[in-house]
């Protein structure tokens, strides 16, 4: 099988900004097609990126791009969205559940509003999504879909911290779990991707929570996404990846280029061991 995405058709939730955008992009120099399934489209929002401008940004790297407005915790709007690709494109051969809500605040500190947010993005959305984009992904020839949440850990020190994002974002590594293994026979691919370490983007400024140390660009995570999606699907599913992992396992030795501070090692992420 050749390792491209020429060609191809992805559904990327989350798309206007960080990682989801790099990954977007990424796919874009193969020549593929996005779908930027994303809220934003006033300049204006309180974090930057628009889903025209990641659109924009795909046509200048090669691919073509479709920008759609999309709340994915409706699922009227996911639907909808899913027919618009399918009718731009002609089908879907990859999803990126990528869209998260995060809050990292103890059980006295999250309102219940917050908690039903992160649940309904995170977990609720990841399904949506999925249910939504899984026909089309049944004819496709390679399949794949790609959730970022990290491997399952139930160590009570990740629940005692924050315990809704915990179980939000979990929730989305139990959905992708059962689903590799129910479409396993069917070869559509169900994986996650994590980063080990922190990752620089708007949505982790904008949170700030007690996570200090170095970080690395969205491009490790999207290099890694690219390997992942790029293999055949009827080999690898129910992976719960690591980025570097990854991408030492495709041979790149060096990671330094990834680091967003020179000279400062970067912090762990959550969910991993130091």
């Amino acid at each position: 099988m050749t390792a491209t995405l020429a060609h191809r058709t992805l559904f990327i939730t989350g798309a206007s900004r960080g990682i989801g955008k790099a990954i977007a992009l990424r796919a874009a120099r193969d020549g593929a097609n996005v779908a930027v399934a994303a809220k934003t489209v006033d300049p204006g929002y309180k974090l930057p990126g628009t889903i025209f401008d990641t659109a924009r940004e795909i046509e200048a790297s090669g691919g073509k791009a479709l920008a759609i407005q999309v709340d994915i915790r409706s699922e009227d709007q996911v639907q909808a969205a899913v027919k618009a690709t399918v009718e731009r494109f002609g089908g879907i051969d990859i999803l990126v559940n990528n869209a998260s809500a995060i809050s990292l605040t103890g059980t006295l500190d999250t309102p219940a509003k917050k908690f039903d947010l992160m649940m309904a993005v995170n977990a609720r959305g990841t399904f949506v999504c999925s249910q939504a984009c899984l026909p089309h992904l049944l004819r496709s020839e390679n399949p794949h879909i790609l959730v970022l949440a990290p491997p399952p850990d139930i160590q009570a020190k990740w629940f005692a911290r924050h315990g809704a994002y915990s179980l939000a974002k979990m929730g989305m590594s139990l959905l992708a779990l059962g689903m590799a293994e129910e479409f396993r026979k069917d070869g559509v691919a169900v994986n996650c991707l994590w980063p080990r370490t922190l990752i620089a983007t708007a949505a982790l400024r904008n949170v700030g929570v007690g996570l200090q140390g170095g970080t690395r660009n969205p491009e490790i995570v999207a290099d890694a996404a690219y390997h992942i999606l790029t293999a055949d699907s009827r080999r690898t599913t129910g992976n719960f990846f690591v980025d570097e992992s990854v991408l030492h396992s495709a041979g790149v030795d060096s990671l330094d280029h990834y680091t967003t501070t020179p000279g400062v090692r970067p912090a762990t992420d959550l969910f991993l061991p130091e």
